[in-house]
């Protein structure tokens, strides 16, 4: 059973629909009004601007990141479990609402100062937090990569797509989705010579 949304969350949902699909520019006030079936006019009791609802989504978004990553980071263990449960939380809070995710990932150019610098503070400080747990991998010889932020830079880029084609209906849960994520992208940074010999072999066997 769906929550029953406020005039303010319907209002904010929609528009993060039109932000994605029409990006936040292009975006009115009017095509928001027409979405909701309302006066534009109306709008304008529940927010002050088109800006709030995109500082709204983006700094929502933030902050369930962190919590996640806060979650992952809580258990300890060595480099490579507790990069594969950071991994695992960021693609938990993508797929769980894709237009957010695009908005957050792809709109904010469009906040103004200050909110615009806060953002790029937020997302350097989360990138931080992946580059530490590499640099842990590298101490302890679980990894081997020529520069941790490039790593970093990769494996951030190459889950970031994630919401342009994931489906909750379809083939791969989240959980699949950052297992199978996982694996591709740590293969490239293990220094395990036998799995990569035992793969090699696998590969020669008639």
């Amino acid at each position: 059973m769906e929550a029953i949304l406020s005039r303010k969350e319907q209002i904010e949902k929609t528009a993060t629909a039109l932000f994605k699909s029409k990006g936040f520019s292009a975006t009115s006030m009017r095509d928001l009004a027409t979405a909701l079936g309302i006066e534009a006019a109306s709008i304008y009791s529940h927010i002050k601007s088109k800006e709030e609802i995109l500082q709204r989504v983006c700094f929502k978004m933030a902050q369930e990141f962190f919590e996640a990553i806060d979650a992952a980071e809580a258990q300890k263990g060595t480099a490579t479990a507790r990069l594969k449960r950071a991994i695992a939380a960021h693609v938990q809070v993508l797929t769980k609402n894709t237009e957010a995710s695009a908005v957050f990932l792809h709109e904010w150019r469009h906040l103004s100062e200050p909110m615009h610098g806060t953002y790029l503070a937020l997302r350097d400080k989360y990138e931080a937090r992946f580059r530490s747990i590499m640099q842990a991998g590298i101490s302890s010889g679980e990894f081997s990569v020529p520069d941790e932020k490039f790593a970093v830079l990769t494996i951030l880029s190459g889950l970031n797509w994630i919401h342009t084609w994931y489906k909750p209906e379809g083939k791969m849960a989240p959980e699949e989705i950052a297992e199978n994520l996982t694996e591709m992208l740590l293969n490239g940074l293990t220094t395990n010579k036998q799995a990569l010999q035992d793969t090699h072999s696998h590969l020669n066997t008639p």
